[in-house]
């Protein structure tokens, strides 16, 4: 079997097949949140080095901003991505008691994505390391790390439901690749708006305009989970999911 191969037959196992879009989903969430979202001007003018004149200008500077929103999404990817090796190292060792455990995690997300569609002042405001000075593409991954870092409150209920997740995998391999969809979601809206920023102006303000539908749209997502996950659906779906699939993979 192919390289190739074998990583289609992992993401078609079932479980991975449910929770690989709702990993991206989630950092996806994560981006469009009050406290994200509002300062990607920012976040996007310190990681490249360029004033918002000359990201709006877009000429001669869109090798630089891939660099940039590249290196930075490679940080904070990095950094989430451990989180899932380590969720799911922990899910392979409590693999008899993975289900009870898994029960209790999902009480968790259900309690995160509660808060998540009231108001929670954390959540509403617009914050993140403070950096002073101009961090530049060469400091655009360690920024990525330390970014990371600090939001850690904002995007934590999203965070913690793909460690769930990982979690429930049992497998430090499928919870890393589950942490990095995590990161695909949050970062590579960074990448689109670094290269378009001048074309993105309209986007970020539609954001700002709906970002409390957007959380609330988030917060119902994890309430969803974790009742999936309590009640012992998730696993009945991945059984489900398993069996249909292998019944299809036989008759193709």
């Amino acid at each position: 079997m192919t390289l190739l191969a074998s990583a289609a037959d992992t993401i078609t196992s079932g479980s991975l097949l449910l929770a690989v879009p709702l990993a991206f989903l989630a950092g996806l969430v994560s981006f469009l949140s009050p406290c994200v979202a509002p300062l990607v001007p920012g976040y996007v003018s310190l990681i490249t080095g360029l004033s918002a004149d000359e990201l709006l200008d877009g000429r001669g500077h869109r090798h630089r901003a891939l660099a940039g929103t590249v290196g930075f999404t490679l940080g904070f990817g990095l950094l989430f991505t451990s989180y899932g090796v380590a969720f799911g190292s922990i899910g392979s060792v409590f693999a008899r008691n993975q289900a009870t455990i898994s029960r209790a995690l999902g009480v968790l997300v259900i309690a995160l994505g509660v808060a998540y569609l009231g108001r929670i002042p954390l959540l509403e405001r617009e914050f993140g390391p403070q950096m002073r000075g101009r961090g530049g593409v060469l400091m655009a991954p360690v920024l990525g790390v330390a970014f990371g870092l600090g939001w850690v409150p904002c995007v934590g209920p999203t965070l913690a439901a793909v460690q769930t997740l990982a979690f429930n995998e049992g497998s430090a391999w499928r919870g890393a690749g589950l942490s990095l969809l995590y990161s695909l979601g949050l970062g590579l809206p960074f990448i689109v708006i670094g290269l378009f920023f001048e074309r993105s102006v309209a986007a970020l303000q539609w954001m700002r305009r709906y970002r409390r539908r957007i959380q609330q749209l988030g917060g119902v997502m994890l309430v969803v989970l974790g009742v999936l996950l309590v009640t012992g659906t998730w696993n009945d779906l991945t059984i489900w999911m398993r069996i249909h699939l292998a019944f299809w993979k036989v008759i193709l």
